[in-house]
């Protein structure tokens, strides 16, 4: 059940004939009084006797009765409140008790018999209005400050009681929804979404791996949004507004939103720190300091190669590392996510967008990300736009899926994270983001897992053989459950693979079950097949049976190992964080 305290007006009447009329589609049903400040007020919905003005001479009464320089200008309060999609639909009498509750929770009529006069109206199944004047029976104001939290809780006791969806508690940290206007509006004009959801997610994507403003509003260019810039008498840039070209208001004029209101990290400040080194890094004068040089990036497979390894690095950092560094690597996933989903291929592109779009609620909460410690994630982005569009096949088919399997894991560490820190939205938001992500790996890693399977099929009985006993030297606890998985025989063949490089596949295979968890794993084999071939450097689009040189296709197995476990290898069991 979701409140919502709209802007306070200042006209009675017109927000009536709203509530009464038909609605902008004729979406408005049977309109009528579930409940009022004396439980009398008139219904000009059921009463064909009673008008729009009568009841609002009877809501204004003691707006009407203060001196002209006592009345407030905006005096007009108007809440919606919304059952969720899956909710039964309530009765007349069960709206009529929510509004009560409403307005006591929020101050507008808290019951000591001098309250504001109120109504609550009813046009549809699932949520009702409610209308009240802001000046007291005895001619004061209301007490309705932070009203928005407070009819939140109320909802939250609401749901409990009526056995209602239960949403997930806000911080203050989410992004502004869409409004019913513009939600309409979108509908009218034949778009998917409102403006507000497209710009956003345009302009996350512009910022994802930017380094400088003059990229940033390049980029915003680039993708065809209209920009406004607030410059500072100084001649100093303080901020931004965007708009879609097509999305007009009344006056034929373009509707422009500013960053901050598209998303609170969206603002043209918090955009600049993404760009800020941390204090203790920056040296005496300000310079930044010498950073190790990265190879440049070749391509498409090798830019999610890189990302990989660097979100490997962000994992360890939620788990182990202090507040803000976690939240600087959360936030700095989403321009990965979102950077994913600009440049991967047609199949896995929707998944991957929905994937980004929920996992920006995670990315932000009330816990400070501190800047700078975030740079490889956030150039792992820069890699990624800068690669360009990827294929859906061969290495950069490939790689994207081992980017997202390891992009999963990283879902889930950042819910487990915002769980302990009773950030229940953002935990949520991030479970969804995972889900998400599980549907784009499936359609990613079809392909190159075939392959790997057909080999591990065909591979020579004493091969096979060997790859069980590396399996139950490495990981006797896991054993038995990868060998029934239907991935076993494509983590053979990587096993094979990595000997093939000169590795030791017990080694690995013991490393990569000791790292880090695997219960959250659909298929254990699947995820122990990318983090082998990442760690061996082996390519990630394996070669198919047929292409592969004969020298290589049956190599002679080394002796098999003792049963004596090496450095503990025989202990990496899957541990839970």
């Amino acid at each position: 059940m979701i409140p919502r305290i709209h802007q306070q007006g200042s006209n009675t009447l017109g927000l009536l004939h709203y509530l009464y009329g038909k609605g902008t589609h004729e979406e408005h049903v049977d309109p009528h009084l579930v409940a009022s400040f004396d439980g009398m007020a008139p219904d000009p919905g059921r009463d064909p006797s009673v008008t729009k003005r009568d009841l609002q001479h009877l809501l204004d009464q003691p707006l009407s009765l203060l001196d002209a320089g006592r009345r407030p200008d905006k005096h007009v309060w108007h809440c919606s409140v919304r059952a969720a999609p899956g909710d039964p639909i309530l009765s007349d009498e069960q709206w009529g008790d929510i509004a009560r509750r409403m307005v006591a929770a929020t101050g507008i009529d808290p019951g000591d018999g001098a309250g504001c006069r109120w109504a609550a109206v009813r046009h549809a199944d699932d949520h009702i209005h409610i209308i009240a004047t802001l000046v007291r029976e005895d001619g004061r104001r209301p007490d309705h400050h932070r009203s928005g939290k407070r009819a939140q809780a109320e909802c939250r006791l609401i749901e409990k009681e009526l056995g209602l969806h239960q949403v997930a508690p806000g911080d203050g940290t989410a992004a502004k929804r869409a409004t019913s206007a513009e939600r309409h509006k979108a509908e009218r004009t034949g778009r998917e979404r409102p403006a507000r959801e497209e710009l956003r997610e345009t302009v996350r994507r512009a910022v994802a791996g930017a380094t400088s403003e003059e990229e940033f509003f390049d980029r915003l260019a680039a993708a065809g949004l209209l920009i406004r810039k607030r410059v500072a008498p100084s001649g100093d840039l303080i901020g931004y507004k965007v708009a879609l070209p097509d999305d007009r208001n009344g006056e034929k004029e373009p509707v422009f939103y500013a960053g901050s209101t598209l998303a609170p990290d969206l603002s043209l400040p918090r955009i600049r720190e993404r760009w800020t080194l941390p204090a203790e890094t920056a040296s005496a004068d300000g310079s930044r300091p010498e950073q190790s040089a990265l190879p440049d990036v070749t391509g498409a497979a090798f830019a999610r190669r890189r990302a990989t390894a660097a979100t490997w690095q962000a994992l360890l950092i939620i788990d182990h590392g202090d507040d803000g560094a976690a939240a600087a690597q959360i936030a700095a996933a989403g321009e990965v996510l979102d950077a994913l989903a600009k440049t991967s291929a047609a199949h896995t592109r929707a998944q991957l967008r929905e994937a980004a779009s929920v996992f920006e609620r995670a990315s932000r909460s009330h816990v400070k990300a501190v800047s700078g410690h975030d740079r490889a994630l956030r150039q792992a982005a820069r890699d990624l736009v800068l690669s360009g569009p990827a294929l859906g096949r061969g290495e950069d088919g490939a790689t994207t899926a081992m980017l997202i399997d390891m992009a999963f894991f990283l879902a889930i560490a950042a819910a487990n994270w915002h769980a302990k820190r009773h950030h229940a939205q953002q935990a949520k938001a991030a479970r969804q983001a995972a889900e998400h992500l599980r549907a784009a790996y499936q359609a990613a890693a079809g392909q190159p897992m075939d392959v790997l399977q057909q080999r591990g099929r065909r591979m020579p009985q004493p091969l096979q053989h060997r790859q069980v006993a590396v399996l139950h030297h490495a990981v006797p606890d896991l054993a038995e459950q990868i060998l029934a998985e239907p991935g076993w025989p494509a983590l053979a063949a990587t096993l094979a693979d990595a000997q093939d490089a000169g590795q030791n596949p017990a080694t690995l295979l013991a490393e990569a079950t000791r790292r880090r968890e695997l219960e959250s794993a659909t298929s254990i084999s699947d995820v122990l097949i990318w983090r082998l071939r990442r760690s061996a450097h082996l390519p990630a689009a394996p070669e198919s049976p047929r292409t592969r040189p004969p020298e290589t296709r049956h190599r002679a197995p080394s002796p098999a190992p003792t049963a004596q476990p090496a450095n503990g290898a025989a202990n990496g069991t899957a541990r839970r964080r």
